[in-house]
This record gives C-alpha cells, sequence and structure tokens, in this order.
C-alpha cells in the first residue's frame, strides 16, 4: 500500500470517476484503474461498484476512507510539523451555520486574509450536524456552530455569545412578551437548531401555544417576516444585517438567554498553521461579544 494509491483512491471516491480523477491527478485513467485494483486485491475488498459510467463506492470503501482521510492528513500535517519556517500557507477549509457565516463572519474572512495572503480560504455554509460530521471526517479543517460539540474526534473553543432577537414587521404592532406571540406564524430554521429551541422552551414554560414553520434559510425567514406574514427569533448579528433593510422591528427578552458559538476542529490533527491562526483571530475580534 502506497500513498499514491491512497491519493488516486481519495480522488477517485471524491469524483466518483476514474477520468476526472485522471484529469486532476494529471495521469492516465489506466493507471489508476490498474493502482486500484492492486489496492483492492491487497484489502481483499472491492472498494466500488460500477454504476453505468461511474463508479459508487462501496461500503467497504466508505470504512476505508474514512482511514484514508486520516493517513493522508498525517502526511500533511507532517511534512508541516518538520518545516522550521512554517507559516500560514496552503488550503484552509472553514465551515460555518449560515447566521455566522452572514452575522459575524464577513469583516473577519476579510481580515484574514489580509494577515495571511498566502493561505487559500475554502468557505461554505451547512447545517451543525453536517458541519461536525465534516471536521469529523477531515473534509473541513474548522467550523463555527452554536451547540457545544460532543464528539470524542473534536475539540472547541467558545467564540462568543450571541443574543437572540424577535423580530416582526414594523407594521405587525408592539410585542410585549410571549403571549404576544399566540395565533402568530413563527419562522423558524428545522428542529436541531438552539435558537429554535430556546423559543419552544419560552413559549413552553408561558402556556403560549404556537405553530413553527420550518425554513433552512434566513433569507426566506427575512422575507416572510419582512412582508407581515409572521416572526421569528434570530440571532443579533442576523438581526442587525436585517434591520439596515428596513421595515424589521427587534425586540429582546431577558428570559431568551445568548446562545453560545464555539469554533471546533479535529483533535487530531496537531499542527495546522493556517487554523490555528484563524482560530486566533477568532477569539481575538469576538471576545467583546
Amino acid at each position: 500500500m502506497e500513498l499514491s494509491q491512497l491519493t488516486m483512491f481519495k480522488v477517485v471516491a471524491d469524483q466518483g470517476s476514474i477520468i476526472r480523477a485522471s484529469e486532476l491527478l494529471h495521469c492516465v485513467p489506466s493507471n489508476i484503474t490498474n493502482r486500484i485494483k492492486a489496492l483492492e486485491k491487497e484489502l481483499g475488498a472491492s472498494l466500488f461498484i460500477r454504476k453505468g459510467r461511474g463508479l459508487v463506492i462501496s461500503p467497504s470503501g466508505r470504512l476505508f476512507l474514512e482511514y484514508t482521510n486520516k493517513i493522508l492528513s498525517l502526511c500533511q500535517e507532517s511534512r508541516r510539523a518538520l518545516d522550521p519556517a512554517s507559516v500560514a500557507c496552503g488550503v484552509l477549509k472553514i465551515g460555518a451555520i449560515e447566521s455566522a457565516a452572514t452575522g459575524r463572519l464577513p469583516k473577519l474572512l476579510s481580515a484574514y486574509h489580509q494577515h495571511y495572503p498566502a493561505v487559500q480560504m475554502e468557505f461554505s455554509t451547512a447545517t451543525w450536524s453536517q458541519l461536525v460530521n465534516d471536521v469529523v471526517d477531515l473534509k473541513l479543517d474548522g467550523a463555527i456552530i452554536a451547540v457545544s460539540p460532543e464528539h470524542a474526534d473534536i475539540e472547541s473553543v467558545e467564540i462568543y455569545q450571541e443574543e437572540l432577537v424577535l423580530i416582526a414587521s414594523a407594521s405587525a404592532g408592539t410585542i410585549r412578551g410571549p403571549q404576544d406571540l399566540g395565533g402568530k406564524n413563527i419562522f423558524m430554521w428545522p428542529e436541531g437548531c438552539p435558537y429554535r429551541k430556546s423559543l419552544k422552551n419560552w413559549l413552553a414554560d408561558c402556556d403560549v401555544a404556537s405553530t413553527i414553520t420550518s425554513i433552512a434559510s434566513y433569507g426566506t425567514i427575512l422575507g416572510c417576516v419582512s412582508s407581515g406574514a409572521g416572526v421569528s427569533l434570530v440571532p443579533k448579528g442576523m438581526y442587525e444585517q436585517f434591520r439596515k433593510m428596513g421595515g424589521i422591528s427587534g425586540y429582546e427578552f431577558s428570559e431568551l438567554p445568548p446562545i453560545k458559538n464555539y469554533f471546533i476542529w479535529n483533535k487530531h490533527v496537531k499542527f495546522h498553521p493556517a487554523k490555528d491562526t484563524f482560530a486566533a483571530l477568532l477569539t481575538e475580534q469576538f471576545k467583546k461579544l
């Protein structure tokens, strides 16, 4: 088993095609096919299932891919660790929940690029559960989520506490408490969202019946609320963005405590200058929040 074989296997698994993998790796398809077959023979298991003109990774292949990602990541880490002049450079893959990406990160991403121009940032958004999985699987170097991570492969640091704001159309009248939400449409992210959970607990404690419509997009939520169709509970960073557009009123209540946001990374990656400098800038920029 050679590192070049593992690299070929990973690229084929990611692309689902030997042709596309050969283009990325700058080698002929037959070479990749032969190296994959040799790897399968050595492992005694089929790594792919042919489907039409493409390939689908097999159950054994999915299991082997987890180890391959870890092996290749450790190899990259070892090269960085042995370089005495290691600086923040290369590719940095960061993910975040949409509220953090929209409400808190634009200025920070710009500042990071100015401080570390040699780093090529790849940024994406997803649900917190997907972000955790991607960090565990080493598809992301780090991510920002709004729940305390509980996974054996994850380490984290709290970066800020996000205050919550109830938003409604300016024409909807003043909201003085949870009783004013009775009978109103409430638009929130789907189950699993910590902001949704906080709102549900508040309404339940006050015996207020509610109907919550799940919408996995803050842009759509804003459109519904600004049209007067209902209300929502959003992070303060998002509200500050919404307020600039006009037509939205915000209400804060002491019974809705702030939600902690965390930066997470895979604990098995011990040395990663680009990720480490990003984490340091995060904590520095947000320590006053």
